[in-house]
């Protein structure tokens, strides 16, 4: 293992090139070199120069279809992108894990000994390294202390999931440095399913597990929840570029922090659509019994949990249908499904914007500006748990700047950011990946 030092100077040397061109881009790679020089600094000024460490980056992700299905048992496609969490970690004695992220100057100091919630950490990331640890103790993994600094370039509350993102970094941190690096009992989508165990039980979000899936594994994905103790995962080729097309993440600036109870009641609504017929997600309800029983269901449930759990039903199918639009080499048909899926989430599963500040409609206008200047040649739509955060398009190169200043004449330079997919996940970062 080498020490800070020693990875300062290789990464200078160039020895990383090859595993930054992997993860960034070749054109990326001065910039990320620089930046991975600054997060050891970094970690060097808080915890000391000179220990033995390693370098771990876990992607953030966008949802391509399949918008609040997850959680109900339901499919979906989604791809890692190029944006991630970078961390730099050395091992303690002290069974406590202290991590510094860049920007917010508060050290989270957690002691393994203490694996049960913390009421003040709820919504806090100290939850999350708490709620992490405890997975891996529940699946008979050895937990240690570490101590942590990173960095990350995933935006947050943009619906890129940086919460995902730290969930599956902590993960991998905790497999390579206490449990040898053991993919068969902690895989790519263990260490998910962990994070989604930190997120609901810890940090007090009842999310499904599609961001932290898509995080831990990388590139584009199809996920098949219906037994969510052993979702199906493929990784499906996606190739823009061949097709003269950028994807395009918009952040529109606004906060996902009072917005859990908004999350919250999508998936309450859907459940309460279930519980008529008996069933704990809507998964487990035949469709067409379903839409026999919208009078009877709409009278208990009202009528917004109608509309969500249409929404499920016809956002499952076309996640099906763009990955067999992609592997079929269709993308008209791809960029049809798109659009066809934003105005679902928009309409029916009516989470575009929060109804408790109706004044605030970041996401909305973002899909306005996107269709004036995309209709008839891209896709757009909104993206995550929605209410605010990011919107998605899929950009003609030709209409690449003029859309780029579409969004950022109105929300601000820099809003619009072009990505690539990434192929890998969660991992402890090597000169050779």
């Amino acid at each position: 293992m080498a020490t800070t030092t020693q990875l300062k100077q290789q990464i200078q040397a160039g020895a990383y090139d090859a595993a930054l061109t992997e993860l960034y881009t070749a054109a990326q790679v001065p910039a990320q070199r620089a930046r991975y020089l600054q997060t050891i600094e970094g970690f060097e000024r808080h915890f000391g120069a000179g220990r033995e460490g390693r370098l771990y980056s876990a992607p953030g992700r966008t949802e391509i279809g399949g918008n609040h299905t997850d959680h109900n048992n339901g499919v979906v496609m989604a791809a890692a992108v190029d944006l991630d969490i970078l961390a730099v970690v050395a091992k303690n004695d002290d069974n406590c894990v202290r991590l510094i992220s860049h920007g917010f100057g508060k050290i989270d100091d957690i002691d393994l000994s203490v694996l049960t919630p913390q009421p003040e950490e709820s919504e806090h990331s100290a939850s999350l390294i708490r709620g992490v640890a405890a997975g891996f103790a529940q699946r008979g993994g050895k937990l240690g202390g570490f101590d942590a600094y990173s960095t990350s370039h995933v935006l947050r509350g943009s619906g890129l999931s940086s919460s995902a993102a730290f969930e599956v970094c902590l993960g991998a941190i905790f497999r390579s440095e206490y449990n040898g690096g053991d993919f068969e009992k902690f895989s790519q989508v263990e260490i998910a399913k962990i994070g989604q165990y930190a997120e609901n039980v810890f940090f007090g979000k009842p999310s499904g597990l599609l961001d932290q899936t898509a995080c831990a594994v990388g590139s584009a994905i199809s996920i098949d929840f219906k037994d969510p103790a052993a979702p199906v995962v493929e990784k499906v080729a996606f190739d823009l570029a061949a097709k003269g097309y950028a994807l395009c993440i918009s952040d529109t600036k606004g906060s996902h922090a009072d917005l859990t109870d908004d999350y919250a009641a999508i998936r309450r609504e859907m459940e309460s659509v279930a519980a008529c017929f008996g069933k704990k997600v809507l998964r487990e309800v035949d469709e067409q019994d379903f839409l026999a029983a919208i009078p009877a269901v709409r009278a208990k449930t009202g009528d917004r949990a109608v509309l969500r759990a249409i929404h499920f039903y016809n956002e499952c199918r076309r996640a099906v249908a763009l990955r067999e639009a992609v592997e079929r080499d269709e993308f008209d048909a791809f960029l049809r499904l798109i659009v066809a899926g934003g105005h679902s989430s928009f309409e029916y599963n009516q989470n575009a914007y929060s109804i408790h500040a109706p004044q605030q409609q970041g996401v909305p206008l973002a899909l306005a500006i996107s269709q004036s200047v995309l209709e008839g040649r891209g896709a757009w739509r909104l993206q995550g748990g929605g209410f605010a955060g990011t919107i998605q398009a899929f950009v003609p190169l030709d209409l690449l700047d003029t859309y780029r200043a579409a969004i950022d004449g109105v929300f601000g330079a820099g809003s619009c950011h072009v990505l690539t997919v990434r192929n890998h996940g969660a991992i402890e970062v090597v000169p050779e990946l």
